[in-house]
C-alpha cells in the first residue's frame, strides 16, 4: 500500500459544515493561536466543533435524563443520541460559543455529550454551561452530577458511541490521556477532530515544542493521517487528506501505521 499522504487546506464557505447520512459536523468556532507583541506571548483558543445525529432536532428534543446506573457503554451510547461538542473554548469565548450554538437552533440544554480533548483550558473552559451533558475529558467520563464510571479506553480501544462515531486516544500534546473524536460516513469521507494532536495545517515544523511527549504524538499523527480525509485541528482551519494511491483511503479495518500497530475500528457500514 502506498502510504504516502499529504495535506491541502480546505476550502469553502465558513463556518464549516459537513453533513453525512447519520452526523453532521459543523466547526463552530475556528480555533487560532497567534503572536502578540514581543517575547513569546501568544493569543490562542481552540476550535470547538458540533456534531448532531440526523436523528436529532431541536423540536424532536425531550430533554431525557441521563441513565443513573448501568455501564460506560450504555452511558455513552445514551448521551451520543443527542448534539455532542467537542471542546468548548477558553471562558472569554463563552458569549461566541453560545450565539454560534443558537445559529444551529442548539441551545446549551441540548448538548449532551462534552467531549473535551485535553484539559487545557482553552479547550474546556466552558464545561460549566453543560451541567445536564455527560463529560468526557481526557479520558474522564462523568455522568451529570459527578459520577464517575471507569471505561476500557486506550490506544489499541477505542469508545464506540455509535454506528460510525468513536473516541480514540491520541496520547501527546497533553500528555498520555488526549483524546480526539472519528466521525466516518460524512460528505467529504471520515472527519477526525483532533483538539492539538494537529495544531494547525502545516504545523510540521513547531508542534514538538507544545508536546508532552513528541514520540507518542508523532504516533497519534500518524494514527489520525491513515484514516482522516478531513482532519480539524486544534487552532487553524480544517484540512483534507489526500493519499498517493488516487486518493483512494484504505478501510480502518486493514489499515496500519509504519510501525504494524493496528488502528482503531470506526463502524463506517453501521457494522456491529
Amino acid at each position: 500500500m502506498n502510504r504516502e499522504v499529504r495535506t491541502e487546506p480546505l476550502r469553502g464557505d465558513r463556518p464549516l459544515r459537513i453533513p453525512g447520512a447519520r452526523h453532521s459536523v459543523m466547526v463552530l468556532l475556528q480555533g487560532y493561536a497567534e503572536p502578540e507583541g514581543p517575547g513569546e506571548v501568544v493569543r490562542a483558543d481552540g476550535s470547538v466543533t458540533l456534531v448532531l445525529p440526523q436523528a436529532w432536532s431541536p423540536a424532536s428534543d425531550t430533554r431525557e435524563p441521563l441513565p443513573e446506573s448501568g455501564d460506560a457503554e450504555t452511558a455513552l451510547e445514551a448521551a451520543a443520541r443527542g448534539p455532542i461538542l467537542v471542546d468548548t473554548g477558553g471562558p472569554w469565548a463563552r458569549e461566541a460559543l453560545v450565539g454560534a450554538l443558537a445559529e444551529q437552533g442548539v441551545v446549551p440544554g441540548h448538548v449532551t455529550l462534552v467531549v473535551g480533548t485535553h484539559g487545557h483550558s482553552d479547550h474546556i473552559g466552558n464545561l460549566g454551561l453543560f451541567p445536564g451533558a455527560a463529560l468526557l475529558v481526557s479520558h474522564d467520563l462523568c455522568l451529570p452530577g459527578g459520577r464517575y464510571l471507569p471505561h476500557g479506553l486506550g490506544e489499541g480501544r477505542p469508545l464506540r458511541l455509535a454506528p460510525g462515531l468513536e473516541v480514540w486516544a491520541t496520547p501527546g500534546h497533553g500528555g498520555q490521556r488526549d483524546v480526539s473524536l472519528v466521525v466516518a460516513g460524512t460528505g467529504m469521507g471520515t472527519v477526525v477532530v483532533a483538539g492539538d494532536v494537529f495544531e494547525r495545517h502545516g504545523d510540521e515544523g513547531s508542534w514538538q515544542a507544545l508536546s508532552e511527549d513528541p514520540v507518542a504524538q508523532e504516533r497519534s499523527r500518524r494514527r489520525v493521517l491513515g484514516i482522516a480525509d478531513v482532519v480539524i485541528p486544534g487552532h487553524g482551519a480544517p484540512f483534507t487528506v489526500v493519499r498517493g494511491t488516487e486518493g483512494l483511503r484504505s478501510s480502518p479495518q486493514d489499515s496500519r501505521v509504519e510501525d504494524g500497530s493496528p488502528q482503531g475500528i470506526c463502524d463506517m457500514e453501521g457494522r456491529g
